[in-house]
């Protein structure tokens, strides 16, 4: 194993190299629709780096030095699965490099009908400060799905963090339903998609 892959760069290069893998590997051109019905002329298709082995422990020290320089305070990360979930356990193992305990958490869609009728799944929320997380949003459906869901468990949510803003207006309409702050880590701009 390389020595990039255990021990955590200088943030700012930690940074950049997380922007270059976002390029080079997230950014698909062509038309395409989004899950929120839109159509653009580019996704971001980010899976493709919070799953990639390098890309996965980048994410996690950027959020995290985000969430920090934000000074937002919080036990437990994470969002409506799938695209919150990658991103979730990536701030908790980079928290964890730092001897810092934040869990992660899983929001369903929907509540289960069966075994413990559960939306929230991992360790209890209820009465912890929490942020939600996505990988990236167009209308803020998403995070706002999770802050609902969080919100009835019993969650105190801080903040909405997410890694590309799209700049279509989900960080001002979270803002505004969901009365938090919604961070991002990159504008559309530092992508060159604009």
């Amino acid at each position: 194993m390389t020595s990039e892959l255990t021990t955590a760069l200088p943030i700012e290069a930690a940074r950049d190299r997380l922007r270059e893998l976002i390029i080079e590997l997230a950014v698909v051109r062509g038309k395409v629709t989004l899950a929120s019905g839109l159509e653009a002329d580019y996704y971001v298709d980010l899976r493709r780096v919070t799953l990639h082995h390098e890309a996965s422990r980048l994410v996690g020290q950027v959020m995290l030095d985000l969430l920090d320089r934000n000074d937002i305070s919080f036990d437990a990360a994470g969002g409506l699965t799938m695209g919150a979930d990658p991103v979730g356990h990536a701030i908790m193992r980079s928290a964890g490099d730092a001897q810092r305990a934040i869990d992660t958490f899983v929001v369903r869609k929907a509540q289960k009908s069966y075994g413990m009728g559960r939306q929230v799944e991992g360790p209890e929320v209820a009465g912890r400060d929490v942020v939600v997380l996505e990988d990236t949003s167009t209308t803020g459906g998403s995070a706002l799905t999770a802050v609902e869901a969080l919100r009835a468990a019993g969650a105190n949510v801080v903040a909405v963090a997410i890694i590309v803003d799209r700049a279509t207006g989900a960080k001002e309409r979270i803002e505004e339903t969901a009365g938090v702050p919604c961070l991002y880590a990159f504008s559309k701009s530092e992508l060159g998609l604009d």
